[in-house]
């Protein structure tokens, strides 16, 4: 894939999350499936198997991504914890059903959150949960 004119992020914080099992290309097929992300960057790694790099626009937003190497950190990647990459969408229910289609796995179906808005979480299949808001239906 040759390489885009501007490889920068499009904001001042970007994501980059690591995905377990040599599975960083499944995840890259996921990502455009579920969010409709759009690929800016691909780079396997040496080893012709794993992802070394990948940089998604999901919703406007970078997203950059690789594999675990765990010959680096001296373990193998746990389950993701204590992160949460939130969309905040135009159709919360549509964003949601998409990713139900895609193979996320529903922790916490649409519904009107008390701040406000309509709101729901899914975990996708690579253990990295997402939450996805956006207006009350029928407000703007």
């Amino acid at each position: 894939m040759p390489t885009p004119p501007d490889r920068r992020p499009s904001s001042g914080l970007t994501p980059h999350i690591a995905i377990p099992d040599k599975r960083g290309t499944e995840a890259i097929d996921f990502y455009i499936k579920a969010f409709g992300a759009a690929e800016r960057m691909r780079v396997p790694a040496e080893d012709g198997v794993r992802l070394l790099h990948a940089h998604l626009t999901v919703n406007g937003a970078s997203l950059m991504m690789h594999d675990d190497f765990p010959e680096y950190s001296g373990h193998a990647m746990g389950a993701p914890t204590g992160v949460t990459l939130h969309l905040d969408v135009d159709d919360t229910d549509a964003w949601y059903d998409r990713a139900i289609a895609a193979g996320a796995a529903s922790t916490l179906e649409p519904h009107d959150a008390f701040w406000g808005d309509r709101y729901a979480q899914v975990k996708d299949p690579f253990g990295h949960l997402w939450s996805i808001g956006g207006p009350v239906k029928g407000e703007k």
